[in-house]
């Protein structure tokens, strides 16, 4: 892992790195001290998106890439598709179970429970939990708390507003299937790296808005302030 020269507490940009002067990690992304497996809520859904549980993680990635393929490649109508997958396995079963009468084989086992409650009740909890830190943070972002943030925040929402006009929103929703599949993972190797990036560059937006404020925003007139 590198490591970063020291840097003052004002608000310049902090310095390259340096393999000789180490200087304390830089505040991570996710403003929590905790891995990032216990951020994601520790369970099976964090092993799934950390490709943990590699075999779970590569199916989910091909299963998708197969819908997306069938449906934006191929163009295949809903109805149609899953109506040609509950034939072929209807066929398949049939077939499978008149075959093991006659030539003696293992018949299927169909298993009373496929999909256990408890895997959707886990589920459930981790993106109600997720959800309400991220509406949370929404929340405190539109409120004022913090300007740079607020500033970062629409400029992001209107990136992805302009992606949506180029994308339908199949592809948009493959495209963030895969961010979800990646960037976890990818963040849990390369936190250091990323922490350090993110740091400097929110330094630097902050810096930016500070300029910004000085210039423009002091300057705008304002009424005289009411006393009770």
């Amino acid at each position: 892992m590198p490591n970063y020269t020291s840097s003052s507490e004002s608000d310049n940009e902090p310095s390259r790195p340096s393999r000789t002067t180490p200087r304390p990690r830089p505040p991570r992304l996710l403003g929590s001290q905790k891995p990032i497996h216990d951020i994601l809520g520790g369970g099976k859904v964090a092993d799934v998106l950390l490709w943990k549980n590699i075999t779970v993680s590569a199916s989910l990635l091909i299963g998708m890439t197969v819908i997306w393929f069938l449906f934006e490649v191929v163009e295949y109508n809903f109805v149609t598709l899953l109506c040609h997958i509950s034939i072929t396995s209807m066929l398949a079963l049939f077939i499978w179970s008149k075959g093991a009468e006659f030539f003696n084989w293992k018949p299927p086992q169909i298993p009373e429970v496929i999909l256990r409650e408890s895997t959707f009740r886990e589920v459930a909890s981790t993106l109600r939990v997720r959800f309400n830190k991220i509406l949370s943070k929404l929340l405190d972002v539109a409120c004022g708390k913090d300007p740079g943030l607020f500033i970062l925040v629409i400029a992001i929402l209107y990136i992805f507003s302009v992606i949506g006009t180029y994308f339908s929103f199949l592809n948009l929703l493959y495209l963030g299937f895969i961010c979800i599949l990646t960037v976890p993972f990818l963040y849990d190797r390369y936190d250091e790296h990323v922490d350090y990036i993110a740091d400097r560059e929110f330094r630097r937006m902050k810096k930016m808005f500070r300029r910004f404020n000085s210039q423009f925003l002091n300057k705008i007139p304002r009424g005289p302030v009411k006393e009770n």
